[in-house]
């Protein structure tokens, strides 16, 4: 199986499926995907991700500001189910900054001024009753917390994990380039520190062990900010092997 679904309108759409996960099992191919925005999707992508994945749900991360924008392209005309579930909404509370923040810190603040949308989103991918796709717009950050959370939860390694978040780095020149040409992006990309601008393997080993050490697990993480203990059961028989 390929990881890299290759597109014309996106660089970041991934399977999470083979990765080795807890009592021996795998996380199944092409039941959960990764992506970075889709709505530059062509129709020939929007075809194939409906005939050959057989792809039924797409998680929208973006913000509402951020989906007045640049839309959901061809996807509107789609038979597939929507999920508006921005992790952000608004303004987002900044700690107070003795040192500057890392994206390691970012990613732990996201964690945990997020609970209910990510909550939401577990939820939702619990529940979905075919292949499913979450997205936002570089497919790093907020894509990149929830791939860690849903990867966690399977019982999948954290070097496994801090691997999968490494592989957007393969791409994100792309990715950069094409939100840099959407004046919606522009400003918010230039004001953002260098630290933000990558995906080193360092920034996910530091936040799966900020969450260890404050939860003791992903999947406690999980329960703490109120996913029902039957839906993580319904992600794991949806998608282990």
């Amino acid at each position: 199986m390929e990881r890299l679904i290759e597109l014309e309108g996106c660089h970041n759409f991934r399977d999470l499926g083979g990765y080795p996960a807890r009592d021996g099992k795998r996380v199944r191919w092409r039941m959960l995907f990764r992506s970075d925005g889709l709505h530059h999707l062509t129709a020939a992508d929007v075809a194939r991700l409906q005939g050959e994945i057989g792809l039924g749900h797409i998680v929208d991360l973006r913000s509402s500001g951020e989906l007045r924008i640049d839309g959901v392209g061809l996807l509107a005309d789609a038979t597939m189910q929507h999920h508006h579930l921005p992790l952000f909404d608004g303004e987002v509370p900044e700690r107070p900054e003795t040192e500057p923040m890392t994206l390691a810190d970012r990613y732990f603040l996201m964690a945990e001024y997020a609970r209910q949308p990510i909550a939401r989103v577990l939820t939702t991918l619990a529940r979905a009753s075919a292949p499913a796709v979450y997205h936002c717009a570089a497919g790093k950050d907020r894509t990149g917390v929830i791939s860690a959370v849903v990867l966690g939860v399977l019982g999948v390694r954290d070097e496994v994990i801090v691997a999968d978040y490494a592989a957007t780095q393969q791409n994100l020149d792309a990715i950069v380039q094409r939100l840099m040409a959407s004046e919606g992006y522009q400003d918010m990309l230039s004001a953002l520190p260098e630290d933000t601008l990558h995906a080193e393997p360092s920034t996910m080993v530091a936040l799966l062990e900020r969450v260890g050490e404050r939860y003791g697990s992903m999947r406690e993480y999980a329960l703490a900010i109120g996913v029902d203990e039957r839906d993580l059961d319904r992600i794991e028989e949806r998608l282990l092997e």
